[in-house]
């Protein structure tokens, strides 16, 4: 089978299993593997086909059926200024809020831009209008790729029909797929060589992903592990915890919205999800991820163990998915209701937790190893210790969260205070200045503590210039010094086999490194910002328990050669 015809045949197909009834086509060369695709599903009685010559009244013609049925209809086209004719159509479905469906067929990355025959830029072509579009590459000869394909088109009949929406308002409208096909476009005359994976979707006809209706809930499961991620308000963050409580299940959660806390939640996540990967007593049969993960590697493996039913509560109109491995999506209303907890529960948490108790003093021996100083772990814990109900916590990104997610268990009992952090794309951009307004706004009423690495600090040094008659924040600035990139050293490019010779080793500390050696406490008083050099845990400890008057910073010198033994240290045993 060819790579065009393997695409074609799977978009067609998810397409049928998400309701569409109807497909509009009109004649083009490039188009050909989606026409023999929706002819063959016409043959099989799954859709019904209408051909037409002229785009614009095919795409009229679509819109028409998708506005008395309700249903998405797709108008396939070739590409160029076949593509262009659907654009009145388009506006049309986009202020009428039509679930039409745009597919439309291109070159190749290696044909565009390169005054190949009718190729122009169809991504974007029609502006705003769409409700969610997508340029999906030309596929090749590889494993991989059918639940990405299949998971694309679940999310713009998603967009297109907006399933969750109860009564009165929705966002339903149009949406555009653009597909690179590449040649052959002919199906082969012999299916000799088959496909390198199975092309089929979900059994019983299911569709790759199903977008649950307004007031349908999550159903009761004994071995359901919750995944907890990021969320756009504290207030969800908290309900999620409670909604997995009441229902029984463990939570494995990043350290966003509010410090996780509660007798479900697992210690030392990240540590505790690597151990769990092999042991089968912990081996979930429901996943349920609640927000987007964004920090662990460790989490992201589960939710792609062979035989788990994943489902995501998602807080906005889309889902987080890279894996392509989501069967259910539900939006956060579902947290209002936890379904009663399964007679097994108690146990099942039980092994959970208790699987983090037992790591609880090796991470603290590779944390607070008194003769090495401070190691990002040991300071991450130290400020969550300093911080109340009331409180506001600033994170930066890179190894602040990971630290802190996989220190935080060593506290017996620590509070839940709000949790600010840029996680939309985790950059570094402009910490010191979020900090500081958030510091303006308020949280709660008690202290804003940030906790920043270096290069996050030194990225946004200019949040520091305060005019001298502007509102002046009471900021705590914790900046976790390890003279440059540390986060790095714990990733692939770090790993001592893979820089193992001298030249190699100046390369990655180039590269990846970028040691600055900025001297912060000058940095500091050129702002005229109160600054201190804090050389232990204890010392900062006292620090942190000092009211702040202004803005200050508290630099913590760590060795940034230890991370990597660190992170060794809690891998799980060999074999």
């Amino acid at each position: 089978m060819h790579p065009s015809t393997a695409l074609a045949t799977v978009l067609v197909d998810e397409l049928v299993r998400g309701g569409v009834r109807e497909a509009v086509l009109c004649p083009g060369s490039r188009s050909a593997p989606l026409a023999y695709a929706v002819e063959e599903a016409d043959r099989a009685g799954r859709l019904r086909l209408h051909v037409r010559v002229d785009e614009r009244s095919a795409a009229f013609l679509a819109l028409g059926m998708a506005r008395a049925s309700g249903r998405a209809v797709p108008v396939v086209t070739t590409s160029g200024t076949a593509v262009a004719n659907l654009h009145p159509a388009v506006l049309e479905a986009h202020h009428g809020g039509v679930p039409l469906v745009v597919l439309s067929a291109d070159r190749p990355a290696e044909l565009r831009g390169t005054g190949a025959n009718q190729t122009t830029v169809q991504p974007g072509l029609f502006g705003p209008a769409p409700r969610w579009e997508v340029d999906l590459p030309a596929p090749g000869r590889r494993a991989g790729q059918v639940a990405h394909w299949r998971s694309t088109v679940c999310r713009a009949l998603a967009a297109a029909l907006d399933p969750a929406s109860g009564p009165g308002w929705s966002r339903r409208g149009p949406v555009h797929l653009n597909v690179g096909l590449r040649d052959p476009l002919a199906p082969a005359p012999e299916d000799v060589d088959g496909w390198p994976e199975p092309l089929d979707g979900r059994p019983d006809g299911r569709p790759w992903v199903r977008v649950a209706g307004p007031g349908e809930t999550v159903g009761p499961g004994e071995r359901t592990l919750v995944l907890l991620g990021d969320l756009p308000t504290p207030e969800l963050t908290r309900a999620a915890l409670g909604w997995a409580r009441a229902a029984g299940w463990p939570v494995l959660a990043e350290p966003f919205g509010v410090l996780p806390t509660g007798p479900h939640v697992v210690r030392h996540a990240p540590v505790a999800a690597a151990r769990a990967l092999a042991d089968p007593a912990l081996r979930p049969d429901r996943v349920v991820v609640v927000g987007r993960l964004t920090l662990f590697r460790e989490l992201g493996a589960l939710v792609r163990l062979p035989g788990a039913v994943v489902e995501h509560v998602s807080a906005g109109p889309s889902w987080t998915d890279p894996s392509h491995v989501v069967q259910v999506v539900r939006g956060p209303e579902v947290l209002r209701t936890p379904p009663a907890p399964a007679p097994g529960a108690p146990a099942w948490v039980g092994a959970w937790t208790a699987l983090g108790e037992e790591l609880t003093e090796q991470v603290r021996a590779a944390s607070t190893d008194p003769s090495a100083g401070p190691t990002g772990p040991s300071v991450a814990t130290t400020v969550a210790a300093a911080l109340g109900d009331d409180d506001v916590l600033v994170l930066g990104s890179s190894n602040g969260p990971r630290d802190l997610a996989t220190g935080l268990g060593l506290l017996a009992q620590p509070g839940a205070p709000r949790v600010v952090a840029g996680r939309g794309l985790a950059g570094i951009d402009g910490t010191v200045s979020t900090a500081v307004g958030v510091g303006l706004a308020g949280g709660g009423g008690g202290r804003t503590v940030a906790l920043l690495g270096d290069l996050t600090f030194l990225h946004d040094a200019n949040g520091l210039i305060v005019g001298p008659d502007e509102p002046r924040p009471d900021l705590t600035v914790v900046v976790v010094n390890d003279d440059g990139g540390g986060i790095f050293s714990t990733l692939e490019y770090g790993d001592p086999a893979r820089s193992g010779t001298a030249g190699s080793r100046a390369a990655t500390e180039r590269l990846f490194g970028t040691p600055h050696g900025t001297d912060l406490e000058a940095l500091c008083a050129a702002h005229r910002v109160e600054h201190h050099r804090v050389g232990s845990t204890e010392a900062l400890a006292d620090l942190l328990g000092r009211p702040a008057s202004g803005i200050r910073v508290l630099e913590v010198p760590v060795d940034r050669a230890g991370h990597r033994p660190l992170r060794d240290r809690l891998r799980p045993p060999a074999g």
